[in-house]
């Protein structure tokens, strides 16, 4: 087995053994009973990448080859969405550039299927002076993914948090967009642990309030809404929006500190997924997933379980800067050749918090390749001054 030798919070280090199994693959993508969407991250590409914070480039092939090792395990993806660094490190005409060839990659892949983010992102907050604003640039992006066939996830704007005033605000110009919408499309609930730019989202800042407007526009255009994703990283508040949605529209938890207990269900209801964490855990998703639907109950817990924790760590506060752990654990897997970031956004994690990531990594059995991970691991501490 292999050992690493890895820095701990009081100054010392430690000679880590690994004691973590590759999860097995499944021959063909597994059926669930839940629908789960998992939010994907995009590859930075260091070679050509000249202006990392202000136009970054992308590797195209990893990004989408990763997309297909996530659609191999059975998700659906949530493209373009903050995952993949939209509003920190990729610019709507990245995303742009992301949701066509996403869309387009899909049609090659029999059964595959994922939703795209639209929201105001290339409307800088301080630029909107009125809700006509904020519905012209929601316009625009939603526009963008049906003119290329794709279905929408309404994302939470910054923009509108700046201009509305009141909860009719939010109405207003939800009502307007999805009034307008081909199809069904979801909502995005994301709490400003994620984006402190979202405080006092729904025209509140007490989560009852919120909760009150949230369910009256889902009820004003229930025909027009799929789903509702929630991160509020609170399971008793997404349980009480869960049980007050309207039949046939859809939670989808969004909760990377409680989303096994959330997926699982309280025997009478339960919530779909559309998670950041399924891109790190995907295989470990995948098999919870598909024992969950043959009725294993017992090894759904067990192989989910040990994912919480390590979820738990990436996911802390600041909790915006969760994608630095994401991609951080492609690359350990062998998803991609580098850990770099667009934006340079691995810079926004310590060694310290790599290093836990590392071991909650092992002892979930999200190491896909062990030694690779521990020789990738090695390299990445002796940059930080950590030799073996």
């Amino acid at each position: 087995m292999s050992t690493v030798t890895l820095p701990k919070a009081d100054g010392t280090t430690e000679r880590y053994l690994l004691v973590g199994t590759p999860t097995d693959r499944p021959s063909r993508p597994p059926a669930f009973n839940r629908i789960a969407y998992a939010a994907a991250h995009v590859v930075s590409d260091p070679w050509r990448d000249a202006r990392p914070w202000n136009d970054p480039a992308i590797d195209w092939d990893a990004t989408m080859a990763f997309r297909h090792h996530l659609w191999s395990l059975g998700f659906r993806i949530a493209e373009a969405m903050d995952t993949a660094q939209r509003g920190m490190g990729l610019n709507w005409a990245g995303a742009q550039e992301l949701i066509r060839r996403s869309l387009a990659e899909a049609r090659t892949v029999p059964g595959a299927d994922l939703a795209c983010g639209a929201g105001t992102d290339h409307l800088a907050p301080a630029d909107a002076r009125s809700l006509d604003d904020v519905i012209a640039a929601y316009e625009e992006q939603v526009g963008f993914v049906e003119k290329h066939d794709g279905r929408a996830i309404m994302m939470a704007s910054r923009a509108l948090a700046r201009v509305a005033r009141s909860p009719d605000d939010y109405r207003k110009v939800y009502g307007r967009i999805l009034g307008q919408a081909k199809d069904k499309v979801v909502l995005h609930w994301l709490g400003d642990m994620f984006d402190p730019q979202l405080a006092g989202y729904w025209g509140s800042k007490d989560f009852e309030g919120a909760l009150e407007t949230v369910l009256s526009v889902i009820e004003e255009n229930r025909g027009k809404v799929e789903g509702i994703k929630i991160s509020l990283l609170d399971n008793a508040k997404e349980v009480a929006l869960r049980d007050r949605l309207p039949e046939g529209v859809l939670c989808f938890t969004g909760d990377d500190f409680n989303y096994a207990e959330l997926i699982e269900g309280d025997g009478q209801k339960y919530s779909h997924a559309l998670l950041g964490i399924f891109d790190a855990v995907a295989p470990q998703a995948s098999k919870a997933l598909a024992s969950l639907a043959a009725g294993n109950v017992s090894t759904f817990r067990a192989v989910i379980a040990p994912t919480v924790p390590l979820s738990r760590k990436i996911f802390e506060a600041p909790t915006q800067y969760y994608k630095a752990g994401v991609v951080f654990l492609a690359w350990l897997n062998g998803h991609q050749d580098h850990f770099t970031m667009p934006a340079g956004m691995q810079s926004a994690r310590g060694v310290l918090h790599y290093a836990d990531i590392f071991r909650l990594a092992d002892r979930a059995n999200v190491l896909d390749k062990p030694e690779l991970a521990a020789t990738r691991m090695k390299s990445f501490l002796a940059v930080q001054g950590i030799a073996e």
